[in-house]
């Protein structure tokens, strides 16, 4: 049997390829940060090209450190940024135009447009999601309105959508000399294209957006043989077996795969994922209706997910836009210097909120300074703005579940801090438990692809690999516990209806 399973995770700010062995543990990594292009306020783009030249040297550089070769190999699985949009042209390669990221807000009037007639639920029955800027549809329909020549073209069959996966698989089998054009359910439905029922790109959503359907990849299971990698790849002729949304990978990697299990991911924006089976969940309280994964033929299970814009992008904003610290590593040990957040609080709105308020007039604001906050409590208020966000999302998984949660299984690069994961016990007031491998999101895109070629042979091998690797439990009295939440609450309040027609 070969020995390994190589996941490469294409994230918001870094590219990264993993090996994993069969116990599924991590054997080596490459890993590259790329640029965020910031045009204008509220846009944020990514390069196409540099992603793609990351993951091949990112792949290259996790084959060297385990000193193997492609012949070592099994499968390879993707893992993405979800609904981060791209636009490429199908002879040549080249984007028409920079990526346009989840977190950017450019289409609100699009979306305010839409809203208008039938509110932001107007296609949650076909989609599961609010109307937002956050999915695909209207950075697709932007693209095509305002790049000159694209909506012949696309038109006309000579232009290819996709999120990350899609992109980053065409590349793999082939780019122009016949790539494979496809993507996975738990993307597709990011798009605000899919049907939630039938598992295929809705008619009248492509209708609604003016999106030609020419231009959308084939949408297939998560965990099957697409095709095998081609050209002079290293990788070449390993088979690319799955393909998973990052928050629905790292929930497979969680191994919550039976109805009420669930999982919260801290990276760039936190994402808190509770599976429902194969039974949709429509959310009365703020939470979107998602894909969880599909296993080949297998029914579709789905998934309540509370989306979380702004936790680790705001540590890394106090890194690059103030320099109040120098790595992101820094924080911890700067916000623990005080013994509490001299009653400031932070609440990072860059984008507006999403989850569960979904308001896109909001901006980000700092409220309660005086002139005894410092630097290091503004850090404990950037840490806690995390910790409160995801007790909000809670708050609402458990109106719309009607169960209280008992613990929260963690993953992600945030939780390396461990001051955040006791203040998020703290706060939530139950155990938080982190996995032995916390690159979960990794981890269940190799499990995907793995499980399709059979070197794991069922979900029962891969619960067995889960190990628990450190839990923190409340310390905090939860009378204060409530205070500091509702004192969060007021925050927010502030930072409502900012955005209007005098704020551009």
């Amino acid at each position: 049997m070969t020995r390994y399973v190589i996941a490469i995770d294409q994230g918001t700010t870094s590219t990264r390829a993993i090996v994993f062995d069969h116990a599924g543990e991590i054997v080596s990594r490459g890993q590259l940060e790329h640029r965020q292009i910031l045009p204008q306020a509220g846009w944020i783009e990514h390069d196409p090209e540099e992603i793609w030249r990351n993951t091949r040297r990112c792949i290259a550089e996790a084959l060297a450190q385990a000193d193997i070769t492609r012949l070592d190999l099994a499968a390879v699985g993707i893992t993405n940024q979800r609904e981060t949009t791209m636009v490429w042209d199908r002879a040549t390669g080249e984007p028409v135009a920079n990526a346009i990221v989840w977190q950017d807000t450019r289409t609100q009037p699009m979306v305010d447009a839409l809203a208008a007639d039938g509110g932001v639920d107007r296609f949650r029955e076909i989609t599961g999601l609010p109307l937002a800027t956050y999915f695909s549809a209207t950075k697709i329909a932007w693209i095509l309105d305002n790049v000159p020549g694209v909506r012949e073209r696309a038109e006309a069959g000579e232009l290819a959508f996709g999120t990350p996966d899609t992109w980053v698989v065409w590349r793999l089998t082939g780019g122009p000399d016949g790539g494979l054009h496809v993507t996975d359910v738990t993307n597709a439905s990011r798009t605000m294209l899919m049907d939630l029922d039938t598992l295929d790109w809705s008619e009248e959503m492509l209708e609604v957006f003016g999106i030609p359907r020419a231009m959308l990849p084939e949408i297939r299971s998560s965990s099957e043989v697409y095709g095998v990698v081609g050209g002079q790849s290293l990788l070449r002729d390993v088979p690319i077996a799955g393909i998973l949304g990052d928050q629905h990978a790292a929930m497979f990697g969680q191994v919550a795969f039976e109805p009420g299990e669930s999982k919260g991911t801290y990276g760039t924006g936190t994402f808190l994922l509770v599976h429902t089976g194969e039974t949709r969940v429509r959310s009365e309280h703020g939470l979107i209706t998602t894909l969880a994964y599909r296993i080949g033929d297998a029914p579709a299970q789905y998934a309540l997910e509370g989306s979380i814009a702004v936790t680790g992008a705001l540590v890394q904003w106090l890194r690059d836009n103030l320099g109040s610290i120098r790595s992101a590593e820094e924080i911890e040990e700067l916000a623990a210097s005080v013994p509490d957040n001299g009653g400031a609080y932070f609440v990072p709105a860059f984008s507006g909120l999403f989850a569960p308020y979904w308001r896109p007039d909001a901006r980000g604001a700092v409220v309660g300074l005086t002139q005894y906050v410092t630097k290091a409590h503004l850090a404990r208020a950037v840490l806690e703005a995390t910790a409160f966000q995801t007790k909000d999302v809670v708050v609402a998984g458990e109106a719309d579940a009607g169960v209280p949660m008992r613990a929260l299984n963690v993953d992600g690069g945030m939780t390396s801090n461990a001051l955040l994961m006791q203040l998020l016990a703290d706060v939530l007031q139950v155990d938080v438990v982190r996995p032995v491998v916390a690159e979960t999101t990794a981890l269940g895109a190799a499990y995907a692809a793995g499980l399709a070629v059979g070197y794991w042979d069922s979900l029962d091998d891969l619960r067995d690999n889960w190990r628990e690797g450190r839990r923190w439990s409340p310390a905090m009295d939860p009378a204060e516990a409530a205070r500091l939440h509702r004192n969060w609450l007021k925050a927010v309040a502030r930072t409502l209806d900012w955005v209007d027609d005098d704020v551009r």
